[in-house]
């Protein structure tokens, strides 16, 4: 039931968005359940006659636009995005969040940084009062990557390399593996630790998200929205 529920509020959320987009845009597409919901939502407005262009941080955002026969562009080719609408893990009273559950936080934050707008969209139990209480997803190059771990660890954090259900390396958009941490309690700095983590050679980005959200939608389960 709760499940259903927080799924009527993603599909809240992500119709909800579909108001900011406009004729002639190039559309960023986030990752992960609620971004689906957005996309559905997309494609159903250009069936209708929208017309818009796309830039995806995905495979699977990609294959579902265009099925939905939105056109998708290579990143590469996209000096600017108009609106990029994703979803977020946490996110805080700051807009800071943490993303990277379905392992492309990477690719959805150059297209959040190269967008005149990230719309964050999300469902009410994404709302937190401190970043950290799940995990932080860390990118880290294969190359190296027991040193590189190590030395995070060396930081004073603790984690596990992702896997899949068969106990092999999750592998993220990018080739990469994910080193998720795991906070004893929310930190009282993320911005201090995001730098701290970046500076390891070998680290290619984390999933904390700072000064890149714009307006947030929040979806409830009876259908309502609220924009923050």
């Amino acid at each position: 039931m709760i499940n259903l529920m927080t799924n009527d509020a993603k599909i809240a959320a992500g119709r909800k968005a579909v108001e900011w987009i406009e004729n002639g845009m190039i559309v960023g597409l986030g990752s992960g359940s609620t971004s689906e919901c957005f996309i559905h939502s997309l494609v159903e407005e250009c069936k209708k006659g929208l017309r818009i262009k796309a830039v995806s941080s995905s495979r699977n955002s990609t294959d579902l636009a265009k099925k939905g026969g939105i056109e998708v562009l290579d990143i590469n080719s996209v000096p600017r995005i108009d609106i990029t609408v994703d979803g977020a893990d946490e996110i805080d009273p700051k807009k800071r969040m943490i993303k990277g559950g379905g392992g492309a936080h990477v690719r959805e934050k150059i297209l959040a940084s190269s967008s005149n707008e990230m719309i964050v969209i999300v469902d009410e139990t994404k709302l937190v009062s401190s970043l950290g209480k799940g995990k932080l997803p860390v990118e880290i190059l294969f190359f190296g990557s027991p040193a590189t771990r190590m030395k995070i660890e060396q930081l004073g954090f603790q984690g596990k390399w992702r896997l899949n259900n068969d106990g092999t390396f999750f592998i993220t958009e990018n080739g990469n593996l994910l080193f998720d941490i795991h906070f004893l309690s929310p930190p009282l700095s993320p911005e201090e630790i995001e730098i701290q983590i970046r500076q390891i050679p070998g680290v290619i980005d984390t999933g904390f998200f700072f000064n890149l959200a714009g307006r947030v939608i929040v979806g409830y389960p009876d259908g309502k929205t609220e924009i923050r």
